[in-house]
């Protein structure tokens, strides 16, 4: 069995304050994010990490200028290339921001897989990280559409041969990444722990650069550290180039 990992994009959002992704780094400069799909194949069955934003909500409820195509729908960009949404029996959300888990209710037939921490947080999370879980008011969280789906696990579980979670809290108390062995080579989809290579290639020094929007920062260090002692490539979340490459095996 050989694993693949697929970079598909599902949106793009303009005009980010870089500061946000980089954290105490590049005041005043901006940045244009796309947002990614994962699918990984060559399994039993197809697994899907992560299911992008709702659209709709971007600008009312989070300020965005989100742009996505009819042929970005998740649904649609999966059928794009042979996929039957139906037919994904796994989607892992690496934490539930909106813009990561808003399309879970797509995949009707998947379990749906999210840390037991990240799941607590997120329906009660404090008061300065509550719209990006959007526990607003009047709003049900788009996560929720699919909340009857949700299985969630306690840290490192493996998922399916060759596919992995690895907790890595920080960004968000259940952060997760998902690490895949792609034969003779393994890959870590990092989640938001690793927004952008400019985050994992690091400052002057060479350390990594954290992302600006964090629960606890003490925790990100441990998942920084936790990450370069795995022997994989890793795989941000929200980096043009990931797109540009499209496929990692």
């Amino acid at each position: 069995m050989s694993l693949t990992i697929r970079a598909l994009c599902v949106g793009r959002a303009y005009g980010l304050p870089k500061p946000s992704f980089t954290y105490m780094c590049n005041w005043g400069a901006k940045q244009d994010l796309p947002l990614i799909m994962f699918v990984i194949e060559g399994g039993e069955f197809p697994v899907v990490v992560d299911t992008g934003a709702d659209p709709s909500r971007a600008e009312e409820y989070h300020g965005l200028v989100l742009e996505q195509t009819p042929d970005e729908r998740p649904d649609t960009s999966l059928r794009n290339i042979g996929i039957d949404p139906d037919d994904v029996r796994l989607v892992v959300n690496t934490h539930l921001h909106w813009d990561h888990s808003s399309n879970n209710h797509l995949f009707p037939n998947a379990e749906v897989v999210v840390q037991q921490r990240e799941l607590d947080f997120a329906k009660n999370p404090v008061t300065w990280h509550r719209r990006q879980f959007e526990a607003l008011p009047g709003l049900e969280a788009a996560w929720r559409r699919a909340e009857h789906q949700i299985s969630p696990v306690h840290g490192d579980v493996t998922l399916a041969p060759g596919v992995s979670t690895v907790s890595l809290p920080g960004h968000t108390p259940g952060s997760q990444g998902v690490l895949v062995e792609a034969g003779s080579q393994s890959y870590l989809i990092g989640g938001d722990t690793v927004y952008l290579y400019e985050n994992w290639d690091g400052d002057a020094e060479g350390q990594p650069i954290p992302v600006g929007l964090y629960t606890d920062l003490v925790a990100y260090e441990t998942s920084i550290k936790k990450i370069q002692g795995l022997p994989c490539e890793v795989i941000p979340s929200h980096d043009f180039r990931v797109l540009e490459r499209g496929r990692f095996s």
